[in-house]
């Protein structure tokens, strides 16, 4: 059963295991599994198929309450220490020392992409689901940082 489907793959004219030469037996397709053949059984979860969703609130998935919440919160400030655009998120470390703090793209107000060095505002939120981190919203560039080219999020790059 095994070799007439091998047989079938190929478009040469099925040959016996004596006439093959070696580098015919390393072809692209003897590399592959045959169709019937499955490595190994894996049990069912009910998740397959599915994106586990991210428990970080991004501006998109944040509740109306706790958008209120962080809105009439204190402003605070801080500095750029990193930020990945094509991550979507970076830190920030506050002027008054304390652990860094995480920001999403989509909480970034304005028309730069933060770099390393820029001077935030920012107000707090919590991150669920057991709300001990918190996560800058509302970020405002207020001081780029001297020396560095900075891009819109439209792609334009300038030097400041």
């Amino acid at each position: 059963m095994g070799f007439s489907q091998a047989s079938g793959m190929s478009s040469e004219p099925p040959a016996s295991a004596s006439e093959q030469s070696p580098s015919s037996l390393h072809s692209s397709t003897s590399l592959h599994l045959p169709e019937n053949r499955r490595t190994r059984d894996r049990s069912p979860s009910p998740m397959r198929g599915y994106l586990i969703p991210s428990p970080l609130p991004t501006r998109r998935t944040r509740t109306y309450s706790a958008t209120v919440r962080a809105s009439e919160g204190p402003i605070y400030k801080g500095v750029c220490k990193c930020f990945c655009r094509s991550k979507g998120h970076g830190f920030i470390s506050p002027a008054d020392g304390g652990p860094d703090i995480f920001v999403h793209i989509s909480d970034i107000e304005g028309e730069y992409v933060p770099v390393s060095g820029d001077e935030v505002t920012y107000k707090v939120c919590t991150i669920p689901p057991k709300n001990e981190k918190l996560q800058a919203v509302e970020v405002v560039i207020t001081h780029l940082a001297p020396g560095t080219k900075h891009e819109t999020w439209s792609g334009h790059v300038i030097s400041s």
